[in-house]
């Protein structure tokens, strides 16, 4: 089987509207999740839920680890409790087949060696500021990102991020591609928030919290 026929095969996992609602949860979930949890998320059954979760598991797109919830160990503790999580793997599916990965490469090779990252950041900034669906224009920006591919929770008073969107570049040039992130979502989320480089764990380098002034 062919990396186009996985691409296939996982867009085919998610044709199911019950199946994609617990992707996207699972997904976008700060930790693991549990069947029960998955399910009542969904608004279904925890068995049709586990038929599911199962099937993207099959399908490459969630992990599975085993744990107990209650904290306990020894007799008398209980089974573990299997638990999902985003797969590590990404899959991307075009039809016909495009090569836009090999394209940003070559573009975010060319700007490094010619050192024009600040050039980049302002037009990252400038692009961000001038989104129609921004945070600036009155947008809730937890929602906008959400749509972006963000994935973001809170932590406390903090919003991070779940997904890193342009992942696969920010691992090969990570100067580059997180301080072009980083201006992109200055200029996306306007006055009110302010955007620093605060990894989480697997997520994004980027995590925002609200100007104490609003």
């Amino acid at each position: 089987m062919t990396a186009e026929d996985d691409s296939y095969t996982v867009l085919g996992a998610l044709a199911d509207p019950v199946r994609r609602r617990l992707y996207r949860q699972v997904a976008g979930a700060p930790e693991e999740v549990g069947r029960d949890a998955a399910a009542e998320a969904a608004g279904v059954s925890r068995s049709l839920a586990a038929f599911h979760l199962d099937k993207l598991v099959e399908a490459g797109l969630l992990a599975v680890s085993y744990r107990r919830l209650s904290g306990r160990t020894g007799p008398g503790a209980g089974r573990p409790a299997k638990l999902y999580r985003r797969a590590e793997g990404e899959f991307a599916v075009s039809v016909p087949p495009r090569s836009y990965d090999t394209a940003g490469r070559l573009l975010a090779e060319t700007v490094e060696r010619a050192g024009l990252d600040r050039e980049l950041q302002a037009a990252a900034k400038a692009a961000g500021a001038a989104d129609p669906e921004g945070a600036g224009s009155g947008a809730d920006l937890e929602e906008v990102l959400r749509v972006r591919g963000y994935a973001p929770f809170w932590d406390g008073e903090v919003l991070r991020l779940r997904n890193c969107p342009f992942h696969a570049l920010a691992e090969e040039f990570p100067g580059l591609v997180c301080g072009m992130n980083l201006a992109l979502l200055d200029g996306l989320a306007g006055e009110e928030w302010s955007p620093a480089m605060d990894a989480c764990a697997g997520g994004c380098c980027v995590a925002l919290s609200k100007n104490k002034n609003h």
